[in-house]
């Protein structure tokens, strides 16, 4: 089928026709995991009491109240975000509620972008640019929420802009606009070209009054007094109030939900690659699949190296299963470990250290494996 002038424009300008998809020449979307389908770590963590909660990946609750959460992965099969294309959403329950707020308590759900990927914001410069936030949203809790823009460097600079829940229980769309004012425009405004936090966007789910003094739609340096307004409701103020999310784009320029860019959807092997290079999990659940390959130092030790899967933002911290989980395969010999260790961990790979009782050839090669009770995993975790 030709083309027509139309189409041949479009793929010039990374518009790809009749896929309903934003093809941005060596770009991907600056939010990972926008459509929620990436989970390596588990589709639901329950009793949540504490900060630093991740379950789908990238995306972060700090839970700092007297509630407690339950945070999942979602399946869709109905409703309007389904409709759009999204087939799993992240959803943040309260079983337990906290209806009477100390000042200084919070819940947020968030999502950390890396500094060096926000310098195309121009903050900091008399050029800075505009942002727009879209994403679909359900909750039972109708009214005034609110969602902020955190830029933690420098001077810290927050933005909450909010949004109306117009009816329980359903998906609705929105899209938010975060305008580039002097506050960021002046040098303090500016993102450290690093490997750090640039920008976290946050969802504020509970607040207390230590953290509501912010102006809608306007970047101000309060520090975290100005995270969200005063309308904001306290979303944990009942058993079963819930939030759920999915959808999450953030575009550089200034648009309204007509002229928004389509979602830019990624496979989800490229969406799981970038996941990766925060945190990655490799549970090999079969015996015959290796961890790692290395060599035979005497009769109790061995030595492997151990590759990421991508390479991380940052030398990970490094976890694993028990010891009891792991044997080191030699020759036709498979030994039990005794002790499991990490040594000089980088972005690209770690040193495996798995030392066994008896029974190895000094010099030979070897392999880490699985006990055989599809037990042991390893991860590495560079998270921001």
């Amino acid at each position: 089928m030709a083309l027509s002038k139309i189409d041949v424009a479009n793929m010039l300008t990374g518009l790809v026709p009749n896929d309903n998809t934003i093809r941005r020449p060596n770009a991907k979307p600056l939010i990972i995991n926008g459509d929620m389908m990436v989970a390596v770590r588990g589709t639901s963590t329950a009793s949540i009491t504490g900060s630093d909660v991740f379950v789908v990946d990238r995306w972060r609750l700090d839970e700092g109240a007297d509630s407690t959460i339950t945070m999942s992965q979602e399946t869709l099969s109905s409703g309007n975000a389904f409709d759009n294309g999204f087939l799993k959403s992240l959803k943040v329950l309260f079983t337990t509620a906290d209806s009477s707020l100390a000042s200084n308590q919070s819940v947020q759900l968030m999502q950390h972008v890396e500094a060096q990927d926000c310098q195309l914001f121009k903050y900091g410069t008399s050029n800075a640019v505009d942002l727009t936030l879209a994403f679909w949203y359900k909750s039972n809790v109708t009214g005034t929420h609110v969602v902020t823009l955190d830029k933690p460097d420098s001077t810290r600079t927050t933005c909450p802009v909010e949004f109306t829940v117009s009816s329980s229980g359903t998906w609705e769309h929105k899209v938010l606009n975060f305008n580039a004012n002097d506050t960021i425009k002046g040098s303090s405004g500016a993102i450290a070209n690093d490997n750090g936090t640039g920008l976290r966007i946050m969802w504020n789910l509970l607040y207390g009054s230590d953290y509501t003094s912010g102006t809608n739609g306007s970047w101000t340096q309060g520090g975290v007094g100005h995270f969200s307004t005063s309308n904001q409701q306290n979303i944990g103020g009942s058993n079963n109030n819930y939030v759920e999310v999915t959808g999450v784009q953030l575009e550089v320029g200034q648009f309204t939900s007509s002229t928004l860019p389509p979602f830019q959807h990624e496979d989800f092997g490229d969406n799981l690659a970038r996941c990766q290079r925060y945190f990655y999990l490799n549970n090999t659940v079969d015996a015959s699949m290796p961890f790692a390959s290395g060599v035979v130092n005497g009769t109790t030790n061995s030595r492997a190296v151990m590759r990421h899967p991508q390479p991380m933002r940052n030398p990970p911290t490094m976890g694993r299963s028990g010891n009891a989980d792991f044997k080191v395969f030699c020759g036709s010999t498979n030994v039990d470990s005794t002790s499991v260790a990490f040594y000089y961990p980088n972005n690209y790979q770690a040193l495996l250290y798995v030392d066994v009782s008896s029974g190895l050839t000094n010099g030979q090669g070897c392999v880490i494996i699985d006990d055989g009770g599809g037990n042991a995993y390893i991860q590495g975790d560079a998270e921001l």
